[in-house]
């Protein structure tokens, strides 16, 4: 799953930066973006990714899967350097690292369960939300520069994380016939469908830095919290430390990763490509 959205999170990158920024809250957007082949790569690896941690939430606690979606920023990373000939300061060496450390600490603490059922209210709360992400966003769509990317983000991150709450559940269904006919199963598709809607908005927005980072942190921390009080996630006895640890360290290592990686995005895109130029790609990366 992480390698998977490593490899979305670059395609997908490449794709917003060659598309014409819109300033409203148009879903032509992503029309736009299914006319590039680049794209469309990444969606079909972001795809494999979702299925991926679709069945991880059978059994696993949602800040483990929500942290390791995250982390996929570090597969961009390396494969930027690998790939696209970027740089590897040795700061970012060292966020790569506390970001596997991370992410070892989460596996460690994380003990496997099924997850309980949502509640009704629960369930209509979730149905709310995307009616209050959506008509937030038809207005943040007239915000630019990076607090346009913070702000859509940031809405792109909790509908994410909105999706993931009803994925938990949702995965545990024992039958075709309760999978298909559980309202989560629409949430779960509406709310991604507006989630990568607001992601590309805010890619568009000048700081994919700004964009990333709040769109990680507005998606792992109420799934999270919501898994621990509502669903049943648990912790081995003795390693909440450990695990909230890790949590945090994951969450700083992918905020920490974006910043080395736009500067290279906007050289690229900010010079023009003469005829007879032949300069590689570079991209930012983004995770959600």
């Amino acid at each position: 799953m992480i390698l998977a959205y490593g490899v979305a999170n670059l395609l997908q990158s490449a794709a917003a930066a060659k598309t014409t920024v819109h300033h409203t809250f148009d879903p032509g957007l992503l029309v736009r973006l299914a006319g590039q082949r680049t794209y469309l790569l990444g969606i079909g690896c972001q795809t494999l990714g979702f299925v991926l941690a679709f069945l991880a939430r059978r059994d696993l606690p949602l800040f483990l899967v929500q942290a390791s979606v995250a982390a996929g920023l570090g597969v961009t990373a390396l494969l930027g350097v690998l790939v696209l000939k970027w740089t590897l300061p040795a700061a970012e060496v060292l966020l790569l690292t506390l970001l596997l450390a991370g992410i070892t600490a989460l596996v460690i603490a994380a003990e496997p369960a099924h997850s309980r059922r949502l509640g009704a209210v629960v369930v209509v709360l979730l149905g709310a939300s995307v009616l209050v992400i959506a008509a937030a966003g038809y207005f943040a769509v007239r915000l630019h520069g990076a607090l346009g990317s913070v702000v859509l983000g940031s809405l792109a991150g909790v509908d994410f994380s909105a999706a993931a709450i009803a994925a938990r559940p949702l995965a545990n269904e024992h039958s075709a016939a309760e999978f298909f006919t559980n309202p989560l199963l629409y949430l779960l598709v509406i709310h991604s469908l507006v989630g990568q809607l607001l992601l590309g908005l805010a890619m568009q927005r000048g700081s994919t830095t700004a964009a990333v980072a709040a769109m990680d942190a507005a998606g792992a921390v109420p799934a999270a919290i919501v898994g621990l009080l509502l669903l049943g996630d648990r912790i081995h006895e003795g390693l909440g430390w450990l695990a909230a640890v890790g949590f945090v360290t994951t969450l700083a290592a992918v905020i920490g990763l974006t910043r080395y990686a736009e500067p290279q995005h906007h050289h690229a895109t900010a010079t023009p490509r003469r005829p007879d130029a032949t300069t590689p790609l570079r991209t930012a990366p983004t995770g959600h």
